[in-house]
C-alpha cells in the first residue's frame, strides 16, 4: 500500500518544507537550494495494522530485555564462580562471565533496538528546516519551543501506545538492578570478624623482628616492642588479614607510673600489651615518646597515654586503645590469656 493510494483526507498533514528555498541561483544568493524533497508516507503512516505490528514489536524487544536482566540476576547469583564452559571458537571460559555478558548484552541492545524502531516506524520522520535566530531567546521562541515539545510528544504517540510505554518503563526500571547486584562483589558480610582476632589463651607474643617468643627480661623499661601471635607467619595466606588486627605494641613501664587501676591487672610487672592499629582510620602506630609514655598515629596524629589505659589525649580518634590481657606461662615466655575485650581498629556502626 502506497500514499498514492489512500485518499487526500486520511494522509496525515503535510507541513512547510520549503522555509525560502531559493531554486534559481542569483546574485545574492549565488547557490540554489531546492529545499527538502517531498515527504514519503511511511505504512505505519497509513495503515494502523502496521503501526500496532511495529507496536508489539517494540514492546518484544522491551519485554527481552526485562528477561535478560532477571537472567543476569539468576546467573550471578546461581552459578558457580569456579563453573567453566567450552565455548567455540574462544575455549573455555569462566560461565558466570559469558552469561553476565551475553544477559547484559542482551539487555542492553534489546532496549537501544525498541528506541531505535520506535523511533524509526511510529514516532514522526517530518524533516524540519529552522531559521537559524540569535542566542537569546526571545518570547515568542520559547512558546515555539513549548509548543514544539508538546507536538512531538504528540507525534511520538507516547500517551497512545500504552503498550510500547509500559514495556519500556518496565526495561528501564529493571535493567538497573544489574548494576546493583554487582554491589556483591564488594565483599561478604563480616559478621562478627571484626569482633575478634586469633588471639587466644595460651599463645605466646612473638617478636615481630627475630620472630622469636619474648620473656620478659627482653622487654626493657622505655622501650617499644611490636609483637604478633604465636604461629602467624607471613608466608600464611591470610597473614595480612590476621596481623591488620593482631598487631601488637608491648611497653614495659614502671607498675607505679601506671594509672589505670584495670590496666595494672592485665600487665605482668609493668608490661602492657596493647593493639597496634590507630582507632581513627587504622594505621599502624609507631611512635613511642619515653618520658610521657604517649604514643601517636603518624597519620593523622592521634595520641594515647599507656600509662592510662591509653586513652585518647589529642586527635581524632574515637575510643582508646584495646589492651590485651597477659601473664607469664611455665616456660617463663609472655602469653595471652585471651582475646581482646573489644574490637581493635576503627569504630563501626555495629560496634557495642
Amino acid at each position: 500500500m502506497s500514499s498514492q493510494d489512500i485518499p487526500e483526507e486520511n494522509l496525515p498533514a503535510e507541513q512547510d518544507t520549503a522555509h525560502g528555498a531559493v531554486t534559481v541561483a542569483d546574485e545574492q544568493n549565488p547557490f540554489a537550494d531546492p529545499g527538502l524533497p517531498p515527504h514519503e508516507h511511511r505504512i505505519q503512516d497509513i495503515d494502523e495494522l502496521a503501526a500496532k505490528r511495529s507496536e508489539r514489536t517494540v514492546a518484544m524487544l522491551f519485554t527481552v530485555s526485562m528477561l535478560a536482566t532477571l537472567g543476569f540476576i539468576a546467573a550471578y547469583v546461581t552459578i558457580p564462580n569456579d563453573r567453566s564452559i567450552f565455548v567455540f571458537p574462544i575455549g573455555h571460559i569462566s560461565a558466570m562471565n559469558f552469561a553476565l555478558g551475553l544477559t547484559l548484552g542482551v539487555a542492553l541492545f534489546t532496549i537501544g533496538a525498541g528506541a531505535v524502531h520506535w523511533a524509526r516506524t511510529l514516532m514522526s520522520d517530518m524533516e524540519i528546516a529552522d531559521e537559524r535566530h540569535p542566542i537569546e531567546a526571545p518570547p515568542e521562541v520559547k512558546s515555539k519551543v513549548v509548543a514544539d515539545f508538546q507536538q512531538g510528544a504528540k507525534e511520538s504517540q507516547f500517551g497512545r501506545r500504552k503498550l510500547i510505554r509500559n514495556t519500556m518503563f518496565g526495561a528501564l526500571a529493571l535493567f538497573p538492578l544489574s548494576g546493583v547486584m554487582l554491589l556483591r562483589d564488594l565483599g561478604p558480610l563480616p559478621g562478627t570478624k571484626l569482633r575478634h582476632t586469633i588471639w587466644s589463651k595460651g599463645k605466646l607474643l612473638v617478636n615481630m623482628n627475630t620472630n622469636q617468643p619474648l620473656r620478659p627480661s627482653d622487654v626493657a623499661v622505655g622501650s617499644l616492642t611490636f609483637a604478633k601471635p604465636e604461629g602467624l607467619e607471613e608466608t600464611n595466606e591470610d597473614f595480612q588479614v590476621q596481623i591488620a588486627k593482631a598487631a601488637l605494641m608491648i611497653v614495659r613501664l614502671q607498675p607505679e607510673n601506671i594509672k589505670d587501676k584495670k590496666e595494672l591487672e592485665w600487665s605482668h610487672e609493668g608490661i602492657v600489651a596493647y593493639s597496634k592499629i590507630c582507632t581513627h582510620v587504622g594505621c599502624p602506630i609507631s611512635l613511642y615518646e619515653q618520658q610521657t609514655h604517649h604514643v601517636l598515629c603518624p597519620c593523622h596524629q592521634s595520641t594515647f597515654d599507656l600509662s592510662d589505659g591509653a586513652r585518647v589525649i589529642f586527635g581524632p580518634a574515637g575510643h582508646a586503645l584495646p589492651q590485651l590481657r597477659i601473664g607469664v606461662n611455665a616456660d617463663g615466655y609472655l602469653e595471652a590469656l585471651g582475646d581482646f575485650e573489644e574490637p581493635v581498629g576503627p569504630a563501626f556502626w555495629e560496634r557495642g
